[in-house]
């Protein structure tokens, strides 16, 4: 370790004094100009880690749905995945490090680590279109090249993207070719392969019209098109050349505020999805005939992916384990409609992605999507390998031939390393394309319970503990009690409470047969969490 030149180097990247942030499930995130001095240490930790594990390692500058004047890094794992959970807290000591004390608490990571600092390491590095990203990626490759190790810079991609490349670099090419137009390439070759069994691309034949949140995800879908071959009709809207990132449009934006985004035209019936500002996230909906909004979140993306894998293994006769991983927020007509309908598999996890992916990997074949359109789909080794023995399979009747051939196709259309908007909406339209579904049919595959969340502001969120992927509370006493009596007088009903992971707040969600009574659980529940887990201000007033 040089540190003379390392020491230089860190002064032209220094830290406010003072300033303390936490390395969450996001990475850090906070407004750009706290951020120079985080991109250039994260640059040193990458390199560790690349050092440690003996592979290319990821550095992604995005704050994905924040607004525009904020920015954050995240670091990727060999495989694609989030960085491992030790490591979080080794970024969370080396950014809160005070400047003279900066090379100790690297040294300290080093010597805990067993890190042999000889071997030269390879750090990739991508960013989102925000103004300030040029220059805090900049301070990446900066932390980096101070170490003495290299780094690729991708320059402007999504954040699934970077995941991809990672991934296909650390695989030696296995799982598809480190480069963007490898990632278009194999996408749009499955997408084309699936599509062409359409008998039409859709019933509705409107093109699809695409929120790209004024952000990176719209750049990429224009340099997509070509390699589409024209098998995907679309119409970009807030593609970024006036409106402002994430503003009054985006993913997050349409499912917090339940109605379609600024600056999309919308026409009765016909199908609109909304990336988010790094296009890891996608939601799709229409206007009724009545002008009525209408969404179509993760849990119906889940059930409609999952439906459609089902029907696939059956006809190709492969008995895979197929599972759909939810959490307590997925509306419970999902789960009932999984589980009893289709007979797949649902396991309820805590929420947050890293605890759904994890709980998708124990499965042949598993389905996860949150809520807010973040998922994806995770094929184990051996599911693969069988599915591709299968497709080569020269006996097989044309049913089953057909369906395994599709089933490939899927496997190599979806990004498996993380929620991918640019994938899941090409599965998506090929679903929709093959099974020739309009997007109100697909919508009426089963109708969402009521619902409504709340919040309650309380002293300290840690007089909430729960169990049960945070579907019952253990902590304060009474607290389960008195839930469980207030959602046994009505009909349909469940509610849950649980800590927010930020703030002292408690979350409360409710569900019930009607949204009067959805609203009246929630006003109850509030109440029983403002007066046992120590309320502060206002006590919650009846929503009607």
């Amino acid at each position: 370790l040089d540190s003379l030149f390392l020491s230089l180097k860190s002064l032209l990247h220094p830290k406010p004094a003072g300033l303390v942030l936490q390395y969450g499930t996001a990475g850090f995130r906070t407004t750009a100009r706290h951020l120079d001095h985080v991109m250039f240490r994260m640059g040193l930790l990458a390199a560790l880690r690349a050092k440690k594990t003996m592979s290319t390692i990821g550095v992604m500058v995005t704050a994905s749905h924040n607004p525009e004047e904020d920015n954050g890094v995240k670091l990727i794992d060999p495989m694609g995945e989030m960085v491992a959970v030790a490591w979080e807290s080794y970024a969370t000591q080396l950014t809160n490090a005070e400047q003279d004390a900066l090379l100790t608490t690297l040294k300290d990571i080093i010597k805990q680590e067993a890190i042999s600092m000889d071997k030269k390491a390879m750090v990739f590095v991508g960013r989102d279109t925000r103004l300030s990203s040029e220059d805090l990626s900049q301070a990446v490759l900066d932390g980096v090249s101070s170490l003495g190790d290299h780094s690729h810079d991708f320059g402007l991609v999504t954040t699934p993207q970077l995941h991809y490349l990672v991934r296909c670099q650390n695989t030696n090419g296995s799982y598809g070719n480190a480069s963007l137009e490898g990632y278009y390439q194999k996408l749009s070759q499955a997408f084309v392969q699936i599509t062409s069994k359409a008998v039409k691309l859709t019933t509705d034949q409107s093109p699809l019209r695409i929120d790209g949140a004024n952000g990176i995800g719209a750049l990429k879908m224009r340099e997509m098109e070509p390699f589409l071959q024209q098998r995907l009709s679309f119409n970009l809207y807030n593609d970024g050349t006036s409106g402002r990132l994430n503003h009054l449009c985006g993913a997050d934006y349409v499912k917090v505020q339940q109605r379609s985004p600024q600056g999309v035209e919308m026409v009765a019936g016909e199908r609109c999805c909304s990336f988010d500002g790094d296009a890891d996230r996608i939601v799709y909906y229409y206007h009724n005939p009545q002008g009525h909004f209408h969404l179509l979140d993760g849990d119906k993306i889940a059930t409609l992916i999952s439906t459609f894998i089902k029907e696939l293994l059956t006809q190709a006769g492969l008995n895979l384990q197929l599972a759909v991983v939810q959490t307590a927020y997925a509306n419970g007509s999902s789960t009932h409609f999984l589980q009893n309908n289709m007979k797949v598999i649902v396991e309820c996890v805590k929420t947050g992605v890293k605890h759904l992916h994890h709980a998708a990997q124990k499965f042949d074949i598993g389905v996860y999507f949150e809520a807010n359109g973040h998922g994806t789909v995770v094929f184990s080794d051996s599911a693969e390998e069988q599915i591709k023995g299968l497709a080569a399979d020269p006996s097989l009747t044309e049913d089953r031939k057909s369906a395994a051939q599709m089933l490939e196709d899927t496997v190599n259309l979806v990004n498996q390393t993380v929620g991918d908007a640019i994938s899941d909406m090409l599965l998506i339209e090929a679903v929709l394309a093959v099974r020739g579904l309009s997007v109100q049919q697909w919508d009426k595959i089963y109708t969402d319970l009521p619902n409504r969340q709340l919040k309650v502001k309380v002293a300290d969120r840690r007089a909430i503990d729960t169990t049960d992927a945070e579907r019952r509370a253990t902590s304060p006493a009474g607290l389960q009690e008195a839930i469980d009596g207030i959602v046994g007088k009505y009909s349909l009903s469940r509610s849950f409470v649980r800590p927010s992971g930020t703030e002292d707040v408690v979350r409360v969600y409710a569900e019930a047969d009607t949204q009067a009574n959805a609203d009246c659980l929630a006003y109850e529940v509030s109440l029983a969490v403002y007066h046992l887990a120590g309320g502060v201000g206002e006590e919650p007033k009846p929503l009607q």
